[in-house]
Parts: C-alpha cells; structure tokens; sequence
C-alpha cells in the first residue's frame, strides 16, 4: 500500500522513465538509457518511501500507541504549555528517509487543538528543532478524559508537513492523520503520570508499538478526589 500524498511523485517517476527509455530505444543513445536508470532507481525509492503498511496493535483504555516509525531520541519533561495543564512527559522520535513517514493517531478521543507553526528547517535530530522547525501541533482529549498532544516537525531535508484532522474531528487510535515528506521528527507530550513502555534509542513503529500506558481514573474516583463545597 502507498499513501496517497506519494501517488502523483510516483506517477511522474514513471512517465519520464518511459520517455527516457522510449527515447534511448529510438535514437540508441547510451546517456539517455543511464538517464532512465537513474529516474527509474529514483522512482523506486520514491515507492518505497511513500509505503504506508497496516498496522495493528493490542488497544485498550490508557494505551498510547506511537505516532511514527523511528528512533527515540528523547525523553524529557516540561511544563507552561498554553495546550497542556502542568508538567508532561515528551517523546521525541527521529524518522530518517528510509523510515515509514505515515504518522497516526496516539489515542482514541477527540482533537480540540490544531496549531501550525512556520519556522526554519535545522536538522530534525537537534533538540532546537522541536521549538524552532516548522511544525504542526495537535491536541486531543482522549477517551479516557486526559490530554496529550503531538507534533509533526519538518527537518533539514523535510519541507511539507500535511496533516488532515481539525478541532472537533472524532479519531481512533492507530488511524493515519498525515505524514512528513522525506526525513523528520515527530513529538508526543503525555501527562507524567503516564507508564512508559520505550526508553531513549528503541526503535519504534506507528501504529504497532505501545508508547506507554495512561492511568486510567473512573468517573467515581474523580468525584471522590473533588473538593466538597462547605456547608
């Protein structure tokens, strides 16, 4: 399977390596033939590239599944984001170009946040590339009532970020929402109380591998832990 987004760069491979190898053919010429070679590896790559597998993994209430393949680079917390109430816990993952760009959904809920941020293209694996790259934010609720977000970050070579979900849209765990074209970093901020599954240099795979678990708190144990008002 191919996402989408690659089909047209695929398409076009193709056409001109046709041409070239229609041309190679009529005129004998040895340089258009290596000109065909080379569109058609290009193409192939590209192919490869833009794959987008199924994935599947165990679900259940809390689960985080990661939003990208790739390699954790980072586990860090902070605090004083305007999305994110208090501290949380950042897993920052490094995709290079021959990883599977696709990115998914972390959590089953609901998003209510969407921010795109211009910015400049330093290489994804350096750690001023989370607040100065170009990038997408994306919040949600998730089913389970906790908030967490992740971030798409273009990279040195990366230079389109595409993403289709907006505030209000209803998403599944493990669902396509987007990817990066060709080398970034994707982020995932989770409330600190959340298990971590992975630890710094795991490979990891969108929409198959755990991240972490959240703790999952009912509806009773939340009433109980509210303040009563005083008579």
């Amino acid at each position: 399977m191919i996402a989408r987004e690659g089909i047209p760069f695929v398409l076009i491979g193709l056409l001109l390596t046709t041409v070239a190898i229609w041309g190679a053919n009529r005129l004998d010429n040895k340089w258009l033939f290596g000109t065909a070679l080379i569109i058609g590896i290009l193409t192939l790559f590209t192919l490869f590239f833009f794959r987008d597998p199924d994935r599947t993994f165990e679900n259940g209430a809390g689960v985080l599944v990661s939003p990208a393949d790739g390699k954790v680079i980072g586990i860090s917390t902070g605090s004083g984001h305007p999305y994110l109430p208090g501290e949380y816990t950042k897993v920052s993952i490094f995709l290079n170009v021959f990883d599977v760009h696709v990115n998914r959904i972390p959590a089953t809920g609901v998003i209510d946040y969407v921010k795109y941020n211009p910015g400049k293209f330093f290489a994804a694996f350096e750690d001023k590339a989370s607040e100065l790259n170009e990038q997408t934010e994306i919040g949600m609720t998730t089913e389970t009532g906790q908030k967490i977000m992740f971030k798409q970050i273009a990279g040195l070579i990366a230079r389109r970020i595409v993403y289709r979900v907006q505030s209000g849209d209803a998403v599944e765990a493990g669902s396509r929402f987007g990817l990066i074209r060709f080398g970034s970093r994707t982020e995932l901020f989770v409330p600190t109380s959340t298990a971590l599954q992975v630890k710094v240099g795991d490979r990891v795979a969108g929409g198959k591998t755990i991240i972490g678990r959240m703790p999952v708190v009912s509806a009773a144990t939340q009433s109980m832990e509210q303040p009563r008002e005083q008579l």
